[in-house]
């Protein structure tokens, strides 16, 4: 992190709660992603360790694969519902595609089974730059197919089965609900996608937030390349790239007002409903890129946790 806010894109528009927090903008440069990764994830182990989980039962496992498997955070909330399995989502979650682990959107998964009254299975996909397209994604598909087919095992129901991820973890959901939708992944009946990212080329808001707080495009466009490697964005790694939205899904996408991702956001959401598909838009005004990892229980992001619920609770109930 680096450089300080004063005369940024976005800063004023900020909400003062969030303008004390967000003080510095992401430096997402090849050096500082090595300098980040062990402070950010000691961030995140704290915040998870501090988080009120009462009412969710948390198990840790591990989804066995040729690359040597891939852990998973299973949280399971309320009581074992005694009229049957219940319903499951499998999260992805944030951080560029190059930062992150269980620890990152822990408090978010815990509001979503809490909230959601359901299972969150959590992935640990592998990171980029050292592991590039397609890893990230092969480890997603590998926790939706272990959950499916282990479903009795997990108590959970097969036949009400969503996604959901935030950020870069949003790319990986929509592309587990494209899988599905050309039938060579298991059915997924709702998709949450959280401040996605979902294109790789130039919009309007990457234009216009260059330089603002907590991630600018700049650091939009190192992720991609560190993601994507030397391969060119294609349907498959970039969601946006998609033409044919027919048969996806239901969604509910949320984004911020001062993000570089919004407009893709707002775009993609227009595209679903062009198609027939069923979609909820939500942004949210006077916030940043990461605002409910910033300020979890600020008004805007119990907001964004009571939405979610609310739109799984009517999708797999």
């Amino acid at each position: 992190m680096s450089g300080h806010l004063s005369g940024l894109d976005g800063l004023k528009r900020l909400d003062p709660a969030l303008r004390a927090v967000a003080t510095t903008r992401t430096d997402f440069s090849p050096a500082s992603i090595q300098l980040m990764r062990e402070p950010f994830n000691r961030r995140r182990r704290e915040a998870a360790e501090q988080t009120d989980a009462q009412g969710v039962r948390i198990v840790d496992d591990t989804v066995a694969t040729e690359s040597g498997g891939v852990p998973v955070r299973i949280y399971r909330g309320g009581e074992p519902d005694p009229a049957g399995p219940a319903p499951v989502i499998v999260y992805c979650h944030a951080g560029g595609f190059a930062l992150g682990n269980l620890d990152t959107d822990h408090r978010q998964c815990v509001e979503l089974a809490r909230r959601g009254r359901c299972t969150v299975v959590s992935v640990d996909y592998r990171l980029a730059p050292e592991h590039p397209f397609p890893a990230a994604l092969d480890d997603a598909i590998a926790a939706l197919r272990w959950v499916a087919a282990e479903a009795a095992g997990l108590g959970v129901d097969p036949a009400r089965l969503a996604v959901a991820g935030s950020s870069a973890g949003a790319t990986l959901a929509a592309c587990l609900a494209h899988g599905a939708a050309d039938g060579s992944l298991p059915t997924i009946v709702f998709q949450v996608l959280h401040q996605p990212v979902l294109d790789d080329r130039e919009t309007a808001s990457k234009a216009e937030f260059c330089t603002s707080p907590a991630f600018d495009s700049e650091a939009a466009d190192l992720m991609w390349r560190y993601y994507l490697g030397p391969q060119a964005g294609s349907v498959a790694s970039v969601p946006a790239r998609r033409q044919r939205l027919l048969g996806l899904p239901p969604a509910l996408i949320t984004c911020a007002e001062i993000d570089p991702f919004r407009d893709e956001a707002v775009d993609y959401a227009l595209e679903l409903l062009r198609s027939g598909v069923s979609t909820e838009l939500h942004v949210f005004p006077r916030t940043c890129h990461g605002f409910d990892s910033l300020l979890p229980d600020w008004s805007a992001a119990q907001r964004l946790f009571e939405l979610q619920s609310d739109a799984l609770r009517r999708a797999l109930r």
